[in-house]
Order: C-alpha cells, then sequence, then structure tokens
C-alpha cells in the first residue's frame, strides 16, 4: 500500500509511515508520473484531481484537508471506482476569523460599530454559520442567504438574493463554487448582482474563486455600485488572479482566510480519520501543538477592545501587505504562511466588565 501525501500539509509526517509506504511531495510536484503507484492520496486544494493527474494510476481513495471539492473531478471519480473525502468545516472558525477581523477593520474605517451595520451572509453551511455566530456576537444584524438549506429546512429564517442585494450594508459569500445543477454558484456576483445593489455594501469574498466574476467585481467599485471588498479567494489562482483587483481592495490576500494553525489541524486529524477508516485501523493522532508567543493580551490601555483582542491574534492588513509586494508569489505565501491561531489560544487581561462577555463568547480566555 503506497500513500502520496501533500508534504505541504502539517502535522502528518510519520503518523502513517507504520500503515503503509508513504512518500510525502511538495504540491507543485504532484503529478501523473508521481501518483501512477499510489493508492491513496492526501492532498489540498492546489492539487487539481482531474484525469490528467489520476489516469492510469492505481488510485482509489482521494483525501482532501479542505472543505472545498472543487479541486476533484467527482465524476471520473465515481466512473472509475475512486473514493474521495473532504474535510467539512474543519476550517470554519479561521475563515469567521478572517472575516471578524476585517469588518471590525472597516468599521474602524469608517467610524461605524457593528450594531449599525446589517450584515448578508450568502451560503449557511459550516463556514457561514462560524461566521454568522462571531458577527452576532459582536452585534451585528444578519440576514442568511441559503436556498438549498431553506428549501430543506422551510424559508423561515433564510431571505432571497434580491433581498441581501436591498438590504445589506456588508454582504460576504461563504458557498461553494457549483458549476451546474439547481442552485449553482459559479459568477453568483456578476455584473448584475453588483448593479442590483441597493446600499453600496462592503463586499467580501472568502468562498470559493469563481462564485465571483473579479472583472465584474472590479467595475462594480469603479462604478461606485459597493463601498468596498476585501477579497481572499480568486478567479484562476493562483497562477492567474486578476492582478488590478489589489490595488483597488480593502484588503486583499492569497487564499489564506482559512489558514490557522487551528483549521490546518483540524484538516490534517479528519485526513487522519478518514484513511484509517479505509484502510480498517485504528491511527493514533496526537501531534504537538503550539502556543502563541503573545498568548496573554493586555487590554488595560485599549480604546477599542474588540478590535485590539481580535487584531492581537490575527490582522489581515499583514496578509494585505504580503500579497501587494509580490502577488507572483501567490502559492508561495500560502505555502509559507506563519503561524496563526484562533481566539481560543488567547487569554486576555485588563478588559472592563462590559467587554469580557464578548471576549468570552468569541473563545478568549480569562
Amino acid at each position: 500500500m503506497k500513500i502520496v501525501v501533500d508534504g505541504h500539509i502539517p502535522y502528518l509526517r510519520g503518523v502513517l509511515d507504520a500503515y503503509a509506504n508513504v512518500e510525502y511531495i511538495p504540491a507543485e510536484n504532484i503529478d501523473n508520473s508521481a501518483i501512477k503507484d499510489a493508492d491513496i492520496l492526501i492532498i489540498r486544494t492546489p492539487t487539481k484531481c482531474t484525469p490528467a493527474l489520476l489516469s492510469g494510476s492505481r488510485c482509489k481513495f482521494i483525501m482532501t484537508a479542505s472543505i472545498g471539492i472543487d479541486h476533484i473531478d467527482t465524476d471520473y471519480c465515481l466512473q472509475h471506482g475512486i473514493m474521495w473525502r473532504n474535510s467539512p468545516g474543519c476550517n470554519a472558525y479561521s475563515v469567521a476569523q478572517y472575516v471578524l477581523a476585517s469588518l471590525l477593520l472597516y468599521c474602524d474605517k469608517k467610524n461605524l460599530t457593528p450594531t449599525e451595520l446589517t450584515v448578508g451572509v450568502v451560503g449557511v453551511g459550516n463556514v457561514g454559520k462560524a461566521v454568522c455566530d462571531y458577527l452576532s456576537k459582536v452585534g451585528f444584524k444578519l440576514l442568511l442567504n441559503d436556498p438549498p438549506r431553506a428549501e430543506r429546512e422551510g424559508s423561515e429564517g433564510f431571505v432571497s438574493l434580491q433581498e441581501i442585494a436591498e438590504q445589506c450594508d456588508v454582504i460576504t459569500m461563504h458557498t461553494p463554487l457549483i458549476k451546474e445543477g439547481e442552485h449553482p454558484t459559479k459568477h453568483l456576483a456578476d455584473s448584475n448582482f453588483f448593479n442590483s445593489l441597493a446600499r453600496k455594501p462592503l463586499f467580501i469574498n472568502s468562498a470559493r474563486g469563481g462564485v465571483v466574476d473579479d472583472k465584474a467585481l472590479y467595475q462594480a467599485k469603479h462604478d461606485g455600485k459597493i463601498s468596498d471588498f476585501v477579497v481572499d479567494t480568486w478567479e484562476n489562482e493562483p497562477n492567474g488572479i486578476y492582478v488590478p483587483l489589489i490595488d483597488e481592495a480593502f484588503i486583499a490576500t492569497s487564499h489564506i482566510a482559512g489558514y490557522s494553525d487551528d483549521g490546518k489541524f483540524n484538516g490534517s486529524r479528519t485526513s487522519v480519520e478518514e484513511v484509517a477508516k479505509f484502510l480498517g485501523v485504528d491511527i493514533e493522532f496526537t501531534p504537538n501543538r503550539a502556543t502563541p508567543q503573545n498568548e496573554i493580551i493586555d487590554l488595560s490601555n485599549s480604546k477599542n477592545v474588540i478590535l485590539d483582542a481580535v487584531l492581537a491574534t490575527y490582522n489581515p492588513l499583514e496578509d494585505f501587505e504580503r500579497l501587494k509586494q509580490n502577488p507572483a508569489n501567490f502559492e508561495k505565501l500560502r505555502v509559507e504562511y506563519p503561524f496563526r491561531r484562533e481566539f481560543g489560544a488567547y487569554r486576555v487581561m485588563g478588559v472592563e466588565k462590559e467587554y469580557l462577555p464578548i471576549l468570552k463568547n468569541l473563545g478568549f480566555r480569562q
């Protein structure tokens, strides 16, 4: 039994070696010749599991340490007896951390408070739910759009995309990329969508490249249809991103919203669990976890407690600066992404009583 593992996935080295011949290969080197004799692949989104990769191989199981599956040709896999699994929700709260940090920075720039803004969340799966969880805890008003869920669960609690366009001061996308079927999301936010916006909202895409028409997003900013935008996922990434967006963005990053150490750990853990099921064995997964250097956040002199606490854990402007410096290194910025933890890894001190419940609800420790 041979397993080929994307060598950039953390926490996996040595875990599976007792159960198979394991080869760790950088994502950029995973090609048809590299996986010809592999029975199992453990990958990330940069590896496109298409016939060009899989044809002629003996692969029977693909595990992606990611939420999304649009990099896997599932029809081809079904036709050729290849099972696949993903890691649903593994980095949901990492993306929520990114969205919350971006929104609080926007509020600070515009001298607004969260209670003044209505946020439309488009796509309320694992990630969308996590985003709603964080945003509601700091006071943002929410409108939810998720047609598949509304059909399954009833329309109560959900609104149409048109209502989102008409009523929201912020719109944040969290749908998968679906190219066909009853509820396609390919270019869900296109020129028609942007032209329908009533309140010149802040627009955020940390879902999937292709859910948004990037050129239409650029034009919407120029035409004043949106006040600003945050973009983390891009069409044609990593090598063909629409670079003009970077100069126009409030924040632009290299598809790293979900790249907290916590999210990566969860994706690796799920990968081990699913491979263990496929092999019919029990595999222990107890790696050492690193703690942040600034584990204690002192907010004694803070004039904006929630913003300062969140930014002490993660400031997306730093990732924005890295992308601006070298957009050609899009994938390298992902592979070499610096260590980042979510709120639960931090303790706060010097917090006034009125803010402490909010920080505790977000997961900060005292």
